[in-house]
């Protein structure tokens, strides 16, 4: 890869988004975020770090194509894709509804699959790249009331497995961070109980921090991964233990 490497990261403006984007830019690397409509975060992050943010809905396919294709207009190419943005809804499935459903499985699993098909069209000429999904221990393990967004992030396991097949051969390896319970704004809604329930089955005892998933997503992109595809790399503490 180039010395400046060409990022794309979806959900750039919080959270673990936010925190790829900062440690992408320490490299010296040159990042396009997609945000939905954080726009304070969003213009803060880009005067702090000199990385461009593009306003799209990635639950809205007629946002996502018009979105990938100025960020790869601007980057000029791309290296390395995160597949980060995600959203989540705490309720019960019956409660859940078709909007609720649509969105969820659209942000989570359809956009990164409709992302990842755009760039790996030029990852494929370049004979070259790194696609990173950003999954979750629920993908793995299920989490009861939150049985759609568990839903998503299975899927996205299996979509990074499949990838992972098909791209091999051109030199694209495909992997998937699963980050377990990290202080970020998804979480901030848990109350008192349910944090000290999670914490007391990590076995470091703690919740993890951004900066921590954005390490891994950085040492997957790197060529100290290079052999390393088709691979989910959990950042969770050890949750469950």
């Amino acid at each position: 890869m180039p010395s400046q490497r060409r990022i794309l990261i979806t959900g750039g403006s919080r959270g673990i988004g936010a925190a790829c984007v900062r440690r992408f830019c320490e490299a010296g690397d040159k990042v396009v975020f997609l945000y939905r409509s954080r726009v304070s975060e969003a213009s803060k992050i880009q005067e702090e770090t000199g990385a461009t943010g593009i306003r799209c809905d990635l639950s809205l396919i007629d946002d996502i194509l018009p979105a990938v294709g100025r960020a790869l207009e601007i980057l000029g190419g791309c290296d390395i894709l995160v597949n980060n943005a995600g959203i989540s809804s705490i309720k019960q499935i019956q409660e859940m509804t078709d909007p609720e459903i649509d969105r969820i499985l659209g942000v989570n699993l359809a956009a990164p699959v409709r992302i990842a098909r755009e760039v790996s069209k030029i990852m494929i000429g370049q004979k070259s790249g790194s696609i990173i999904n950003l999954g979750s221990v629920w993908g793995e393990y299920g989490a009861s009331c939150e049985t759609v967004y568990s839903a998503s992030k299975a899927g996205l396991r299996g979509f990074t497995a499949a990838l992972a097949k098909e791209l091999g051969p051109s030199g694209i390896r495909v992997n998937c961070v699963e980050p377990g319970v990290i202080d970020t704004d998804m979480n901030s809604s848990l109350g008192a109980d349910a944090v000290s329930e999670l914490t007391g089955n990590t076995p470091l005892g703690r919740m993890g921090k951004a900066e921590e998933v954005a390490e891994a997503v950085f040492f997957l992109a790197s060529d100290a991964a290079s052999f390393i595809t088709g691979a989910f790399l959990p950042v969770s503490g050890g949750f469950p233990g």
